[in-house]
């Protein structure tokens, strides 16, 4: 978290959430991406003779998945556009584009796609374009990096963005694309003094008057009475693992090497357990009701964050019972 620049400043950071997320193709959708692997792009004929591009699964008026996949394009004419003159990361040009709607040759519907037509006044409805293929397949639709202003070269070439072979394409059934998604957080107030303490290498909580319960990291107000939790309480660096998981499957990201422990750590004080991770110890000592501490990083790298708290490790001592945080799980 960012620090304030003044005393009204709140918090604030960019937070990114991000996976891949893999899909099998099926038929219709399968012939469609090894076509474009193929530098081919194919329409599905519709019931009533018209033909969709790219294929839809199931008619759009009996929901029978296509009887007959046809080739299409690779021309097309611009039907709508809009100018993008400031192209985000992940876009597909890094310089000034179009997104256009173009209906190939042979299609009765359009398709969506960028356009590098160099500028905006040189994008006009009614364009003929042609695909610049990528330096890639099997991607999916960006195997067509972008469409290009002019007619389809002659048959038997193609427009590229790099070297590609001219094998034929293998089969594409499965697709994995990563999801992305970017956001800045303001903090509550309570989150504000709690991640603010622990710059301070401390931990705070904050009490519900009704019930007593002390929640940590704070939440604002008591989910049980629905009441504001104003009333700060710092917690000890101590505690109990609750509920536990062994974690053996390596992922994009991994920070720790398997195996490890993420677990549930309810504080000495607290009424309420958060994640994080526990080490120091073989995975297969790790026990429901173990203590533990918390294990900091050096003072110099502290921050706003529940980073600087490393890790848990055991602390020693006997296992607290069952009974004594069941009610926590």
């Amino acid at each position: 978290m960012s620090q304030p620049s003044g005393p009204q400043t709140a918090l604030h950071a960019v937070l990114e959430i991000s996976f891949d997320y893999t899909r099998s193709l099926g038929p219709t959708l399968g012939a469609f991406m090894t076509a474009l692997a193929d530098r081919r792009i194919l329409g599905a004929r519709a019931s009533d003779g018209s033909v969709h591009a790219p294929p839809f699964e199931y008619d759009p008026v009996t929901a029978a998945p296509p009887e007959e996949l046809v080739e299409v394009g690779p021309g097309g004419t611009v039907t709508s556009w809009s100018w993008l003159p400031a192209p985000q990361e992940g876009q597909p040009l890094d310089v000034p584009f179009g997104w256009a709607l173009i209906k190939l040759d042979g299609a009765d519907t359009a398709m969506l796609h960028a356009v590098d037509a160099g500028s905006a006044a040189a994008m006009r409805t009614g364009m003929r374009v042609r695909p610049r293929w990528s330096g890639r397949r099997g991607s999916g639709i960006t195997d067509i990096e972008c469409f290009e202003p002019g007619e389809p070269p002659a048959s038997g070439t193609v427009s590229t963005a790099g070297t590609v072979s001219t094998a034929d394409a293998a089969t594409v059934a499965m697709l994995t694309m990563p999801i992305t998604l970017s956001y800045e957080h303001t903090v509550s107030p309570g989150e504000s003094s709690f991640l603010l303490a622990l710059a301070e290498g401390r931990l705070i909580g904050q009490r519900c008057p009704a019930c007593q319960k002390v929640y940590i990291p704070p939440r604002g107000a008591c989910p049980v009475d629905g009441v504001p939790t104003q009333d700060e309480v710092q917690l000890p660096d101590t505690g109990i693992v609750t509920t536990f998981c062994v974690v053996n499957v390596p992922f994009h990201g991994q920070q720790v090497p398997v195996p490890y422990v993420a677990a549930s750590v309810l504080l000495d004080g607290a009424d309420i357990a958060f994640q994080h991770l526990i080490l120091g110890c073989d995975p297969n000592e790790v026990k429901m009701g173990m203590r533990v501490k918390a294990v900091w990083k050096p003072r110099e790298e502290w921050e706003t964050s529940l980073r600087n708290i490393e890790y848990f490790e055991p602390a020693g001592g006997p296992d607290a019972p069952y009974e004594s945080y069941a009610h926590h799980l």
